[in-house]
């Protein structure tokens, strides 16, 4: 199984060119689906020795434990995508997971954050490295819609202050092009200042007080302490701020298709679940263009 696991990484890598992110979740959710089979067979597993039974198994375990939904059917997707490789391989001769059927997920409307609570948010005092970094992340995060995996695997070269450009590798280590404006360029512009002096081991934009590129657990840990700074009365995360950069865009007149390539969508379909427009803004957009509203 060991030896399946790491022929399958390195063809996630090399061949279907997935993120980090990516291959890191696949990594761990095989390292547990093969740890289960250790547990209930008494020996190393081989991939032949997994069936629709073990499968199944292995998810009610995880059910039990109180694993989500969308955890459960995103280890399962994963378990396809494996066994399928191997059938390709020639490795094994069926899929054992391709007839199980995925959890049913509830459908959630993103929430985005309202533009006075983006304002309070973004609203950073202070002059000191940490501040500046803060108000940077912050305004980038909000101003482009970016992931957190893309703001942090960014370099200075790569941005463009004077154009308010910067380019991001995205999923599928697909690259493009996205825009800011001139308060997320001047908060930049300040911590590129103040980066200079802590003495940056890495190309990164964002980088830790130690010199080394910041990770997303800090991006969000960052965000956590700001939201508890301005009494935010929800949670947020680096998510919650793309989908409101998309909500609002798309609340002032912006087209879906053009949201779609800022965000870097490969399916419309997708961003339209990362827009959310209430009813009130419905009801002003009907009885404008309605002919007989």
């Amino acid at each position: 199984m060991r030896a399946a696991t790491a022929a399958f990484l390195r063809h996630l890598e090399r061949e279907r060119n997935a993120s980090p992110h990516t291959i890191r979740a696949y990594g761990e959710d095989l390292q547990q689906f093969s740890a289960y089979l250790r547990r209930i067979l008494g020996r190393q597993p081989r991939p032949e020795d997994a069936d629709q039974v073990l499968i199944r198994g292995f998810l009610a375990d995880l059910h039990k434990r109180g694993l989500k939904k969308t955890s459960s059917a995103r280890k399962l997707a994963g378990l396809r995508t494996f066994f399928r490789y191997l059938c390709r391989e020639g490795r094994l001769d069926r899929n054992p997971a391709r007839a199980l059927l995925s959890p049913r997920l509830e459908k959630r409307i993103p929430s985005p954050l309202e533009e006075a609570q983006v304002e309070a948010l973004l609203d950073v005092t202070g002059d000191d490295p940490a501040s500046l970094r803060t108000r940077a992340i912050l305004e980038l995060l909000y101003a482009t819609g970016i992931r957190c995996a893309e703001l942090v695997g960014m370099d200075v070269g790569e941005v463009d202050l004077e154009a308010r450009m910067v380019r991001v590798l995205g999923k599928g280590r697909k690259e493009r092009i996205v825009l800011f404006g001139t308060r997320a360029r001047e908060a930049l512009r300040a911590w590129l200042r103040a980066r200079k002096g802590l003495r940056p081991k890495t190309e990164a934009v964002f980088i830790n007080l130690r010199g080394g590129r910041l990770s997303d657990r800090s991006v969000r840990a960052l965000l956590s302490l700001r939201v508890r700074q301005v009494a935010l009365s929800r949670r947020c995360s680096p998510h919650t701020l793309r989908h409101s950069f998309a909500t609002h865009l798309l609340a002032r007149g912006a087209d879906l298709r053009a949201i779609q390539e800022l965000l870097g969508h490969a399916s419309l379909s997708t961003t339209q679940r990362y827009t959310h427009v209430d009813t009130r803004q419905l009801l002003e957009v009907y009885k404008k263009t309605h002919p007989r509203a």
